[in-house]
């Protein structure tokens, strides 16, 4: 064993909520795990950034709890101050449900869950190979990790050429299952104004027409002290727009964005989001790709296209994890353990 190799018991691959709510559920079961991520800091698209004194969410938004167990996660996070109720009556015309926002951003709820996991970030795995009864992790920096049990929550195509480079060998109908899903891409302009914005209380819009999919102004929504409001570009816009000059395409979405603005931009920057969200995602919360040594895949692709399916998905694969029994003749077949994801969210 080379100087760079280190050992572990299970490897969860990606630090957004699925990976990190799985983790902690395998950390709490008495299992060493280490999670991995290559970025610089937790949470995914639980994300915020700070620029000249303002504080955007720029990624998800918020969160609605339709499932008991996630219901009484939520107010477990609420007991601690990292969640907060944003709003309930939809000025749209929808349900009376709750949104609830990350206190005092999205990202507080991801830097919970790591607290207890020393995650190790900015730490790319470039590819996964089977050693016997051992998964064996590559990093980018020429690492090696070797494990019992890999738990992948990255984005599926970012799983799919992992596993790829690799050679791992994915079973003929969970590739097709795989391969079908599905991602939106976003892009997210943040732009802090010179004074309060038009967006309404409590602090979001959706125009009905155009390339804005989304306004939120997060001095309303009790984020930041300054006005700050995060625009998010439609599925389509950003599609077709993916390889333009961002600086172009910012302008572009505030010029749109400017009769909802009302007060003048200061400062903007952008963010694509590759992989914004599912549309179309798979029927069972997580797959078991390998039983001995196990390997998952897990995220909000299979648990539905929200917080609430990336928490369920991750809990899914950590349950399927502690329950998978060694044996060839199960090898590779598919978890069918837990139920269908609810898409009745709105």
């Amino acid at each position: 064993m080379n100087q760079n190799t280190r050992r572990t018991e299970i490897i969860v691959i990606g630090a957004g909520i699925s990976g990190l709510v799985a983790a902690t559920e395998l950390k709490e079961a008495g299992k060493q795990v280490l999670v991995l991520d290559k970025a610089r800091g937790v949470g995914g698209r639980l994300a915020n950034r700070r620029f000249d004194g303002a504080v955007f969410d720029h990624g998800a938004q918020f969160m609605t709890a339709r499932e008991e167990r996630f219901r009484f996660l939520i107010e477990d996070w609420q007991d601690k101050g990292i969640v907060e109720e944003w709003y309930r009556s939809d000025p749209d015309g929808g349900d009376n449900h709750p949104r609830f926002r990350g206190s005092p951003t999205m990202s507080a709820i991801a830097k919970e869950l790591a607290r207890n996991l020393d995650p190790l970030l900015q730490s790319p795995v470039i590819r996964i190979e089977q050693d016997g009864d051992e998964w064996s992790v590559n990093l980018q920096d020429g690492a090696l990790i070797q494990a019992k049990a890999v738990v992948m929550t990255p984005p599926v195509p970012q799983s799919l050429a992992i596993l790829d480079a690799g050679n791992v060998l994915i079973p003929g109908t969970t590739r097709t299952r795989l391969e079908k899903i599905q991602y939106e891409k976003c892009f997210a302009v943040m732009a802090l104004l010179d004074g309060p914005s038009l967006i309404p209380f409590p602090g979001y819009l959706k125009p009905e027409t155009g390339p804005i999919a989304w306004l939120a102004d997060n001095q309303t929504k009790g984020i930041s002290g300054l006005p700050a409001v995060t625009i998010h570009a439609t599925g389509k816009y950003s599609e077709t727009n993916w390889e333009g000059d961002r600086n172009e395409i910012a302008r572009q979405l505030i010029e749109i964005a400017q009769p909802w603005l009302g007060s003048s931009v200061v400062e903007y920057q952008i963010h694509g989001w590759r992989y914004s969200k599912p549309i179309a995602t798979d029927k069972d919360r997580c797959i078991a790709i390998n039983q001995h040594p196990a390997l998952i895949i897990a995220g909000d692709a299979f648990g539905g296209p929200r917080v609430e399916g990336a928490v369920l998905s991750g809990y899914a694969a950590a349950e399927t994890l502690l329950q998978l029994r060694p044996s060839e003749e199960t090898r590779g077949m598919i978890s069918n353990r837990f139920n269908k994801t609810n898409r009745s969210e709105s």
